[in-house]
């Protein structure tokens, strides 16, 4: 079963290698809502919801050991870094 929430626009579980060679699967969820306090329309309810899912999501399906909220790449701001 996929990851779906009505705040998240994507998800996907990928794999993840450290520098020593270990695996790690990460399930990357994207979205529009703003992650960062200091961006305009920040609002901690709807990260804290979002984060909320994927952890019963990661509980419920062990497909992966941790998870990453990234905004679309879109919405990115040169300059950020």
């Amino acid at each position: 079963m996929a990851f779906s929430h009505p705040l998240a626009r994507g998800a996907k579980v990928w794999t993840a290698r450290g520098p020593d060679g270990a695996e790690q699967r990460v399930l990357v969820i994207v979205t529009t809502i703003p992650l960062e306090p200091n961006e305009k329309g920040y609002k901690k309810s709807l990260v804290e919801r979002l984060s909320r899912a994927a952890h019963d999501y990661l509980a419920d399906s062990k497909e992966a050991a941790s998870f990453l909220l990234m905004s679309r790449l879109r919405d990115w701001r040169a300059g950020m870094a």
